[in-house]
C-alpha cells in the first residue's frame, strides 16, 4: 500500500468519512485481556496447591478449602472483566 492511499484512508477516518467501529475490538480486548490475568492466576493457584498437597498429605482439606477459595476470587476478576465487555457491547 503506497504513502498515498495510507494518507487518505487516513484522512478519510479523521474527519468521519469512513464508518470505523471499534466497539467489537474493545469488547474482545476487554474479555481478552480481563480474562488472562484470572487465567494464570488460577493455574498457579492450582499448582501451589498440588505442590503443597504432594509435600503434606495431611493437610488436604485445609489447603484444598483455601485452593477453591482463591479460585473463587480470580474468577471473580474475570466475571468483572465479563460484566464490562457486555456493557461495552450493549450499552
Amino acid at each position: 500500500m503506497s504513502a498515498e492511499a495510507v494518507n487518505s484512508t487516513v484522512q478519510a477516518v479523521a474527519t468521519g468519512a469512513l464508518p470505523v467501529d471499534l466497539n467489537g475490538l474493545a469488547v474482545g480486548l476487554a474479555m481478552g485481556i480481563g480474562a488472562l490475568g484470572p487465567g494464570i492466576g488460577i493455574g498457579l493457584v492450582g499448582m501451589g496447591a498440588m505442590q503443597a498437597i504432594g509435600r503434606n498429605p495431611e493437610a488436604t482439606s485445609k489447603i484444598q478449602t483455601n485452593m477453591i477459595l482463591g479460585f473463587a476470587f480470580a474468577e471473580a476478576l474475570a466475571i468483572y472483566a465479563l460484566v464490562v465487555a457486555l456493557i461495552l457491547k450493549f450499552v
